[in-house]
């Protein structure tokens, strides 16, 4: 479905991305794990062309993207079949949640107001935000925030989920309730790519673990393999690092 070839990004002289490849198949919910300023969050974003990358290709069911020289028409088309979750939920602030989740619905598809307000309105029930609908993110917490961009991302239908450290600013009692809303998605055959410090979300709901640092995949691997058997040392090293500082996360 989404096969990446040579991505490579600098920012000024620091080259952030070098020459990853990454390939996601229909159907999987892929990990992307490892230190901050690895280049995960910028894989991601480069992928759907929030940021332009210096170099790379990308073929997405079927269709070939230069990362570095495509049009904005190309763009666009590609972004119909995508949807990107925010660290910081990225809300309008003097919008309701119902109405945060119709915004784009409205505005970039042009579907009609009372048919863009069924499917938000839909989008905001499988995420457990129905009860919500005419709240502003300043009455909702942070969690609830997070339901909501996940909404606003689904209600497109998208082929696939982009899901940039979604719970990073959430207290634990709050990642929980994010956690459970990705596992369902996934439970329901939502593609995703996900970057996440969650060791246990990347354990027990992903199907596949991609372990980057400074810039290249050191190791991947189906994600019971991955934690079971590491491969590389440096691996290793992570894991020991982060499960010490990470109490084990109960995600049936």
């Amino acid at each position: 479905m989404l096969k990446i070839t040579g991505i490579r990004k600098a920012f000024g002289g620091n080259e952030v991305l070098r020459g990853v490849d990454l390939t996601v198949c229909r159907g999987e919910v892929v990990a992307l794990i490892g230190p901050s300023g690895s280049g995960k969050t910028t894989l991601l974003r480069c992928a759907n062309f929030l940021e332009r990358a210096d170099a790379g290709t990308m073929t997405f069911d079927g269709r070939d993207y230069d990362l570095a020289h495509a049009r904005p028409r190309e763009v666009n088309e590609l972004r119909r079949h995508t949807g990107f979750v925010f660290q910081n939920y990225n809300l309008f602030r003097n919008k309701t949640a119902l109405q945060n989740v119709t915004e784009g619905l409205i505005t970039a598809r042009r579907v009609p107001k009372a048919q863009a307000e069924q499917t938000a309105r839909r989008a905001l029930a499988r995420v457990g935000m129905d009860s919500r609908a005419d709240s502003y993110p300043a009455q909702l917490s942070g969690g609830q925030q997070q339901r909501v961009a996940i909404a606003r991302a689904i209600a497109f239908e998208p082929e696939i989920l982009y899901f940039d450290e979604p719970t990073s600013a959430l207290d634990p009692e709050l990642t929980g309730e994010v956690l459970a809303v990705m596992r369902d998605l996934a439970a329901d055959g939502m593609t995703m790519l996900v970057v996440t410090h969650e060791m246990g979300f990347a354990r027990n709901v992903s199907s596949r673990v991609i372990f980057m640092e400074n810039g290249v995949v050191v190791e991947q691997a189906p994600a019971r393999e991955f934690f079971a058997a590491p491969r590389q040392e440096r691996t290793r090293a992570f894991l020991r690092m982060v499960q010490g500082e990470q109490e084990p996360l109960a995600i049936q």
